[in-house]
C-alpha cells in the first residue's frame, strides 16, 4: 500500500495532504525544513517503509524505516509541530494555521488501523513524500 503526503514548505513549519488510493485521508504537520538537521527539520523528499511500533507514550503508531543520517522518525500526534515534535511526522484532522492541526490522535488512530490492516495481508507500506 502506498500513502502518499505532499509537503507544503514554510518558514514557520511544513503542512502536508495524505492520499491513500489516490483518496484524500487527511492533513499532516511537520517541522520547517531546515536541511534534515536532527531535531529542528522536517525530513527529505522520498520514499520510506512503514513499520508498526508501540510505546507507552504513543501507544500504537509508525516508525519509518531508513531516514537517511536520521532515527527514531515516528508518524505520531501532536497539534503543534514547533511544541510537540522533533523530525516526526503528525496527522491531524484539520489544520489551523502553519505547523499546526486539530484532532491529531482520532486521525493516527484511523490511519494506524488502515496500516495496520495492510501489514495483516503481508503488504508492505510505503510513505511516499514530495512538494
Amino acid at each position: 500500500m502506498d500513502i502518499h503526503l505532499h509537503r507544503t514548505y514554510f518558514k514557520e513549519g511544513t503542512n502536508g495532504a495524505l492520499f491513500i488510493h489516490d483518496s484524500f485521508f487527511g492533513f499532516c504537520i511537520e517541522l520547517p525544513w531546515l536541511e534534515n538537521r536532527r531535531n529542528v527539520s522536517c525530513i527529505p523528499e522520498g520514499a520510506y517503509i512503514l513499520k508498526a511500533r508501540y510505546s507507552q507514550k504513543f501507544g500504537h503508531h509508525l516508525i519509518l524505516e531508513n531516514v537517511k543520517n536520521r532515527t527514531l522518525i515516528l508518524i505520531h500526534p501532536a497539534n503543534d509541530a514547533l511544541k510537540e515534535l522533533r523530525g516526526c511526522i503528525a496527522p491531524v484532522t484539520c489544520l489551523s494555521g502553519i505547523g499546526k492541526g486539530t484532532s491529531s490522535r482520532s486521525l493516527l488512530n484511523k490511519l494506524v488501523s488502515k496500516c495496520y490492516q495492510a501489514f495483516d495481508r503481508g503488504e508492505t507500506v510505503n510513505l511516499i513524500i514530495k512538494s
